[in-house]
């Protein structure tokens, strides 16, 4: 596998952001350049990343593409269509957004999230986003998540049954489908479970942690990576049955020192394992 990053800075070149990551020691990253970049400009950064031998995992398409306010619903679907797009143009693995939510917050919980009508709601939006693109090389994927479809392994597997798109593909947060004490602590049976349903799907992961702390209700927060109690054993065991091109990006950290830490506590428990990365 190759571990990643999000980006903790902006680039202005090609040159630089390549540069900075095998600096880094990352041989992964999310896409530095938006949707409307031209030609010029992505050709410049996939050139750059195939020379400097960095994998463009991800290219970021966040938004509400079901939300109930039509207008915030069209617009997120013309911006899901194009990050599908660019991550085709750049050479990216694949193209990722959460479903979205029914409620206000386009990344939070509501009463309709789980409805059949918005399991059906999902399909429909994939299939729009994917059929205006007809993607050859790369896929479009969601991001599981605690408080809408997908939000388990099985509820992924339906859903690409359902959309029956060949473009259409896996990609895994594990951290965002731990939301109770039972599976915090059997965290490990939940991902190898994942990976038996979804290996073959899968084309990119996200790396954070899980910390669940003792004051009621129940309060699980995310963490940097070694603070936590994600099975990262399990996770990289798992990752590396499959290509070992598949990207690990490490993600929500505001500052370079705080991915460098993140990233030797996963290169530590890679290596603890005899596992390449």
């Amino acid at each position: 596998m190759r571990l990643g990053t999000s980006l903790f800075r902006s680039y202005e070149d090609p040159s630089s952001w390549a540069q900075d990551m095998r600096r880094l020691g990352f041989r992964a990253s999310v896409c530095p350049i938006k949707g409307d970049a031209d030609d010029e400009t992505v050709a410049a950064y996939r050139k750059e990343a195939e020379r400097h031998d960095v994998r463009i995992g991800e290219v970021g398409a966040w938004s509400n593409p079901i939300s109930p306010d039509d207008s915030v619903r069209k617009a997120a679907i013309e911006h899901c269509i194009g990050q599908l797009a660019l991550a085709e143009r750049v050479g990216a693995l694949c193209c990722v957004n959460i479903a979205g939510s029914r409620g206000a917050q386009w990344d939070g919980p509501h009463p309709d999230n789980f409805s059949d009508a918005t399991f059906a709601l999902i399909v429909d939006t994939v299939r729009e986003i994917i059929d205006a693109v007809k993607p050859k090389n790369t896929f479009y994927t969601l991001e599981t998540m605690p408080w809408v479809f997908p939000d388990s392994a099985d509820s992924y597997l339906k859903l690409i049954r359902a959309i029956d798109r060949k473009a259409f593909a896996v990609h895994l947060d594990p951290v965002n489908m731990i939301s109770s004490p039972r599976v915090f602590y059997r965290n490990g049976e939940m991902i190898r479970d994942f990976f038996a349903k979804l290996g073959p799907y899968i084309k990119n992961c996200h790396a954070k942690d899980i910390a669940l702390a003792g004051r009621l209700t129940v309060h699980l927060d995310e963490v940097i990576p070694g603070r936590g109690a994600l099975d990262y054993r399990t996770f990289l065991i798992e990752l590396n049955k499959l290509d070992p091109d598949i990207p690990l990006i490490i993600e929500h950290l505001s500052k370079e020192e705080e991915y460098m830490q993140a990233a030797g506590y996963i290169r530590q428990t890679a290596e603890s394992l005899s596992i390449s990365l």
